[in-house]
């Protein structure tokens, strides 16, 4: 037996849909959204369409924008001889809160997962060849997640990269900061002993 009115349904149904939202969480939110005044749903409803609408992707880097390139493409203060590679727009925004980074990004959306039926060609790889082949391109930083899909796509492009002559370097990842070894996992551990520097 169904308990709520069928508009109310739809709406605990399509909210029940966004990653990260179970039952109880799309009924918190489908009873907020009923409790808003008119205009504010109306308002709610509309953000919803107009990012829909007027997001799409950057021309040169394939990061979410408005118009046909995205700001960070558009700058000139960028370094154009370096580009960061990264699964999602998500990612790129992590990579900027650091402030550390100044070249440029290529987001693929998406990683190869045989699993989920994810091949090379679902993915922004074909546009990444593209962008290597320019000569004011030196560097390209392969900054996907260190999970098994993670791995097998830098693995991939690494490969597809190699016959361009650019440098091809990989995240370092290990030991967060202010983390201790005894409660690292053999896998990160190993990680950072692969990636450790010299001090100088």
């Amino acid at each position: 037996m169904k308990h709520y009115a069928p508009p109310l349904e739809k709406l605990i149904e399509q909210f029940e849909r966004l990653p990260g939202v179970g039952h109880k969480s799309a009924q918190r939110l489908a009873f907020h959204v009923l409790s808003m005044n008119k205009e504010d749903a109306e308002e709610f409803a509309n953000a919803i369409l107009a990012a829909k609408t007027a997001i799409k992707t950057c021309s040169v880097c394939q990061n979410l924008t408005e118009g046909d390139k995205c700001p960070i493409c558009s700058d000139p203060t960028r370094d154009p001889s370096t580009i960061c590679v990264v699964t999602d727009p998500k990612d790129l925004i992590a990579i900027e809160r650091t402030r550390e980074y100044r070249g440029l990004y290529h987001v693929l959306h998406g990683v190869i997962s045989p699993l989920s039926g994810v091949g090379p060609d679902d993915i922004k790889v074909r546009e990444l060849l593209e962008r290597a082949a320019l000569d004011e391109v030196k560097e390209i930083i392969l900054a996907t997640n260190p999970d098994t899909e993670g791995e097998t796509t830098a693995m991939y492009i690494a490969r597809l990269l190699k016959p361009f002559g650019l440098k091809i370097t990989r995240l370092a990842y290990g030991m967060p900061v202010g983390g201790h070894l005894e409660f690292s996992d053999q896998k990160t551990l190993s990680m950072a002993i692969e990636g450790r520097r010299e001090i100088r």
